[in-house]
């Protein structure tokens, strides 16, 4: 399946029905009074996120969504049929933005939560409700209320817990595909991941999912590389996985181009929690190791592991290390929401 991250579409509600002018006519009943009926409502736009999906390359085909208009009255008081909803659905992490690019018009992050985009028109009133006591037979009947146009976009932010950066050819793919079930593409050149890949990771019998973007580059905030365009789907994060080709030349270098790079990009983050990782120690001496860990290390002023992915050596460490940032952080959202963590098990929660 191909991926799709932004969308633009086309919506409209439905018109609700016009009401209808009608007179009771039957044999015998010489002035028979009004009962038009009133119209019915038109139909809403209403963006849904559901299970199963990451991706809105469906919108790339379909573009524009038009609700039903409801039906006029009748006579006999007999009210219109109302217009059918028309239901947009969407990955858990969806925005939706207005025209603009810029106003979030709703933000839908959890399985079955639903927003309604457009309303439909209401419907317009019969001539029964015009009756009264200096008209007893009214000609008149209100027009259905028209439906509402706009233009939104839609902006896909993937939900994972982990996110994974790092410069090109620093192994984000192959660390993705040895600790979970993806298979990113891999190869021996820059710019070998051109869209996000999603996994799930186990360790110590928890779970969590891990989201690889194409590596970044120098000026990647402004606009350069591939990277820019992916920051948004790490940015829902718990904690970031920072991987540093240990076969660099300057691997401190290397560290702050990416540190300056997500912090030019948005500030909340540059300041998320992150596991610092030296990769591809399998390429290198253990004496350069422990230069180059020494010197991250000081740049970081923080732990520094020590791993690679092709061998698998230290994967584990760095996986635990991801779980217990995202333990805390689930701890940390559920005490800011006033729920009771006391019976919280860090090694039992599922995403």
């Amino acid at each position: 399946m191909k991926f799709l991250d932004l969308a633009k579409v086309y919506i409209r509600s439905g018109s609700g029905g016009n009401g209808c002018v009608s007179f009771r006519r039957e044999k015998y009943i010489e002035y028979g009074g009004p009962n038009g009926g009133d119209g019915g409502k038109g139909g809403s736009v209403i963006v849904e996120a559901v299970e199963g999906l990451n991706t809105l390359i469906d919108f790339r085909y379909q573009q524009h969504f038009f609700a039903q208009n409801g039906q006029s009255g009748m006579g006999n008081n007999r009210t219109g049929k109302d217009g059918n909803d028309i239901i947009l659905r969407v990955p858990a992490g969806t925005e939706i933005l207005d025209e603009d690019e810029e106003t979030v018009l709703a933000d839908v992050v959890e399985v079955g939560e639903r927003v309604v985009l457009a309303k439909g028109g209401n419907g317009g009133w019969g001539n029964l409700h015009f009756k009264s006591s200096t008209n007893q037979a009214p000609r008149r009947a209100n027009p259905g209320q028209a439906g509402l146009d706009r233009t939104i976009w839609l902006r896909l932010k993937l939900i994972a817990d982990a996110g994974l950066l790092g410069l090109p050819n620093a192994g984000k793919s192959t660390f993705l595909s040895v600790t979970s079930n993806a298979r990113p593409k891999i190869a021996d050149y820059p710019f070998t991941t051109l869209h996000p890949n999603l996994g799930v990771v186990g360790i110590d019998n928890a779970e969590f999912v891990v989201a690889d973007i194409p590596g970044l580059i120098e000026g990647a905030s402004e606009g350069r590389g591939l990277g820019d365009l992916f920051l948004g789907h790490v940015e829902r994060c718990a904690v970031l996985l920072h991987l540093i080709d240990g076969t660099s030349d300057d691997v401190v270098e290397d560290y702050n181009t990416i540190i300056n790079e997500i912090s030019r990009y948005d500030e909340v983050l540059g300041s998320k929690p992150r596991v610092t990782v030296l990769n591809k120690i399998d390429s290198l001496l253990e004496e350069e190791v422990a230069e180059k860990i020494a010197a991250l290390e000081q740049a970081s002023q923080g732990k520094v592991f020590a791993m690679s992915g092709v061998a698998k050596e230290g994967v584990d460490d760095v996986l635990r290390a991801l779980k217990s940032e995202i333990s805390s952080n689930r701890l940390l959202v559920k005490a800011e929401e006033g729920g009771d963590d006391s019976e919280e098990d860090d090694t039992s929660w599922h995403p």
